[in-house]
């Protein structure tokens, strides 16, 4: 047997590794008390030199160092950050990240300042890569959840479980390769399904591309797992990037895509195509090729497509892209000049507007009204690539299409027919059972017109820069034409009016009359920010809150002061030194500075700040006779936004600050609750938070719908391919922008208390709360969705769950359903976490309510 007591080989070595050299102590020594000392000096930069210089000679100092390792990094990146050294600041997270490559901490926090740079893909991997190290990591797990909203968008979810749409994207391929077509290519992959339909239907070669960094490795991972790694090359790169031979071998005999959205070329199908044919495909089946054997020739699927359209009356979409209310709170809007949405179509290409938007109309409350019977707008074959080349170029297509009902005429609603090939078609019509949002196209210039039946309705379509464009430009009446696209002269309104005398003519030709102004003071607005003007619970609240605080401090003033003062007169004073003082933070476009300032002897700050937002306030302060002094744009002020919440001077404090506490989307804002507390610290005795609670709301549903957007339900809906756990990873609890009143669900419970947010009291608030809810029905709960009661002060109030709210609501989606009978009781778990609610589920056998 061997010497036990012999020394083991190399020993001699590894005992000189370990002899400690005096020089090298001494310097991490002194690095590590330099470091320290300037960490007191605040002088993080030369701080974080002298840890990274420490920490790589003597890597048995970095558990000790670790936590002010972090704290210097972090402020070392702050500074970087404010005076724009970013690449600096990249390099201090990458040499962090050479030192501690484990650190979730530091994984998270390079992913955050990536995310607000842009990188989302670079974002999402940090935040991955932290959650693994740590699972339980709240910040990093929140972060993740928010990314994966921008990286894999719901619509993936409810694609890939349309097994309809799978299928017959399936019957194509095969058809199409069995016929001879054995070189494919997969343009836009996303998760590698249609490559791996034509691999499993005997394609011998398949490519497939894919831009997105976050989707190609998912579909690297997805192909791996179905047995295709070796059978299936994946390119992460743009398909216009693409050339023969550099990155496929050849030309291909097929080119598969759906790189398509609502309004049919918004994702750039006909510029890919058109390079496909240039320089990927074989050349197409036709002419001197037309009896070519197919794997000489090449072709698309889709093959073509066929663009329908209506006219609709829809008061949602209404709401969203002008402004439909003639006050708004206590204020007249005569004076606000043209405010809209930048979603506006006209046939010459704006860079400055969205020529569509996209809606699921089937979804949208309130319904909608066809004005017109659908029309054909356009049709387009992809095998025909002079078509593709001259699409950009067609003429204006004018089109005449009779009105059928009586209605506002508000959007072209749009939708196509996708020709897979001569025999089958996917169709994301309004009517029909599919995954596709409709695109809208909504009118501006209109004022309210109303259409009537016999009337006819002219339609221009085009497609000057690959955009499908339609604009509704005139409206024939009576045999008189009515132009909607440019401004009519009073000469013209009497011309029109005496050959038809009718008072409906007269009214509706006079509402399209616009001040030659009206171009000059053109505000845009974001649809969200339309919708909030449009809500007038919201304002009108808003306005008697606002007004009983403002009695109430003067009258505690009043008292102050013996009485003495005439409190009517001090309010309308306009040189009384004794002003309130209120601070509005609402984000984006807000009125509720100048609502305040109406209210009489208060100096209001708004924080608005882009210039022409700024301009529209001015004119309507002016307008509503608001003194020029009492409006103030608080960010004019500020150096930096991040202190926005700071005393108004010196010797001031704010008799009311005013929170942006709800997202449009249906969330609780990102760090509402230390908005609050800093605000508090800011105000005046007997001052106000606007709004000063916020009650949560939910419910127990049962919602196939809201499963179907949140998540790949197994393999059949993926046609067998093993897909589901992959794309899953991006699945998110919270399922945001809900329209509840038209989500397809089955009620459960009735409504019940979740959770209350006081925005005055801090010690009234908690993160954690169990809630017992009885189910009214028998079902499987699938999702909790919430709203939000928001108490201005003190009883006055206003619900998001309201039609004509501009918020959406949001639901919490059970990651395992609930099977519940009808009188169960149902535990909730609500917590919440700066600012996240996250809501587990699970039946209680004690009965009864809780105490």
């Amino acid at each position: 047997m061997p010497n036990a007591t012999a020394r083991p080989k190399h020993g001699r070595r590894a005992r000189r590794r370990r002899r400690e050299d005096p020089a090298r102590n001494e310097l991490v020594s002194s690095s590590l008390e330099s470091a320290q000392q300037c960490l007191f000096k605040q002088d993080y930069g030369t701080a974080f030199v002298h840890y990274l210089l420490a920490l790589n000679l003597a890597p048995v100092f970095k558990d000790f160092a670790r936590e002010s390792f972090r704290f210097t990094l972090f402020k070392w990146a702050e500074e970087l950050d404010s005076v724009g050294r970013i690449q600096e600041l990249f390099d201090s997270y990458e040499q962090a990240l050479e030192l501690f490559p484990a650190d979730e901490v530091i994984l998270n926090s390079m992913g955050e300042h990536l995310f607000r740079m842009g990188f989302r893909d670079e974002a999402a991997g940090h935040f991955h890569k932290a959650l693994k190290l740590r699972p339980d990591y709240p910040e990093a797990r929140e972060n993740f959840y928010r990314v994966a909203n921008w990286l894999v968008e719901r619509w993936h979810f409810l694609m890939l479980n349309d097994h309809g749409r799978n299928r017959k994207y399936q019957q194509a391929i095969q058809k199409a390769v069995q016929s001879g077509c054995n070189t494919v290519l997969d343009i836009g992959t996303g998760t590698g399904i249609l490559g791996m339909c034509a691999k499993k239907a005997g394609a011998a070669e398949v490519y497939a591309c894919e831009l997105s960094k976050t989707m190609y490795e998912l579909a690297c991972e997805v192909v791996a797992a179905n047995g295709m790694d070796g059978s299936i090359k994946l390119l992460h790169m743009k398909s216009l990037e693409m050339e023969v031979p550099r990155d496929i071998p050849h030309r291909v005999s097929l080119v598969v895509t759906e790189t398509v959205d609502a309004g049919l070329f918004g994702e750039g199908i006909i510029e890919s195509l058109i390079h496909a044919w240039h320089h990927l495909l074989l050349p197409p089946q036709r002419g001197e090729n037309e009896f070519k054997d197919p794997s000489a020739t090449g072709r698309v699927i889709p093959a073509g497509a066929t663009v329908f359209g209506m006219a609709v009356e829809c008061m949602e979409i209404r709401r969203h892209h002008r402004l439909c209310v003639s006050e708004v709170g206590s204020l007249s809007m005569a004076a606000a000049g043209e405010l809209r949405s930048p979603v506006s179509c006209s046939s010459e290409p704006d860079d400055s507007m969205e020529p569509y938007t996209t809606e699921r109309l089937s979804r949208l409350p309130g319904g909608f009204k066809a004005l017109t019977e659908p029309f054909t707008a356009l049709n387009i074959d992809f095998n025909n690539v002079q078509e593709l080349e001259g699409l950009s170029s067609r003429e204006v297509q004018q089109i005449r299409l009779p009105v059928i009902q009586e209605g506002e005429l508000d959007a072209l609603a749009v939708w196509f027919q996708l020709h897979l090939d001569e025999e089958s078609s996917l169709s994301t019509g309004p009517r029909e059972d599919t995954c596709w949002e409709q695109a809208v196209y909504p009118v501006h210039s209109t004022r309210g017109f109303g259409l009537k039946p016999h009337d006819e309705l002219v339609v221009e379509v085009s497609c000057r820069d690959a955009y499908l464009r339609l604009c509704s430009v005139a409206v024939i009446r009576d045999g008189h034409e009515i132009r909607l696209d440019k401004h009519l002269d009073l000469q013209l309104l009497k011309s029109i009016s005496n050959a038809n005398p009718e008072a409906e003519l007269c009214s509706a030709l006079a509402c399209l009359q616009t001040d030659q102004n009206q171009t000059k003071d053109l505000c845009m607005l974001e649809c969200s920010e339309m919708a909030l003007l449009n809500h007038q619970d919201y304002h009108q609240g808003f306005c008697s809150a606002m007004a009983k605080l403002i009695f109430q401090l003067r009258s505690k003033c009043e008292k102050r002061s013996g009485g003495n003062s005439d409190l009517g007169e001090c309010v309308n004073s306009t040189d009384c030194g004794d002003l309130l003082y209120v601070l509005d933070v609402s984000e984006g476009f807000s009125l509720l500075s100048l609502i305040a300032a109406s209210q009489g002897h208060v100096k209001a700050y708004s924080s608005v700040e882009k210039n022409k937002q700024q301009d529209v306030l001015r004119r309507l302060a002016h307008s509503n006779n608001i003194p020029e002094q009492r409006l103030e744009f608080w960010l004019n002020h500020m150096e930096d936004e991040q202190g926005m919440l700071q005393r108004p001077s010196r010797e001031k404090l704010w008799s009311a600050i005013i929170l942006d506490c709800v997202e449009t989307c249906g969330l609780i804002r990102q760090k509402l609750m230390e908005k609050a507390s800093l605000a508090r610290c800011l105000l005046e005795e007997g001052g106000h938070i606007f709004p000063e609670r916020i009650v949560v709301h939910g419910m127990l549903v049962e919602s196939d719908m809201l499963l179907l957007e949140s998540a790949v339900q197994g393999q059949e809906p993926t046609l067998g391919f093993n897909i589901a756990p992959f794309i899953n990873q991006f699945t998110v609890p919270v399922h945001v922008f809900l329209d509840f009143s038209t989500l397809e669900c089955r009620r459960l419970s009735e409504s019940v208390e979740l959770f209350v947010l006081d925005l005055m009291n801090t010690n009234a608030n908690y993160t954690n709360r169990e809630v017992k809810v009885q189910a009214t029905s028998a079902g499987r709960v699938t999702a909790i969705p919430f709203w939000y009661h928001i108490f201005l002060y003190q009883e006055i109030s206003v619900s998001t769950l309201s039609q004509r709210s501009h918020w959406k609501q949001a639901a919490v989606v059970l990651q395992q359903p609930l099977q519940v009978r009808a009188g169960d009781w149902v535990r909730l778990a609500v917590k919440l976490y700066k600012s996240t609610i996250s809501i587990a589920a699970h039946i209680d056998e004690a009965p009864g309510p809780m105490e």
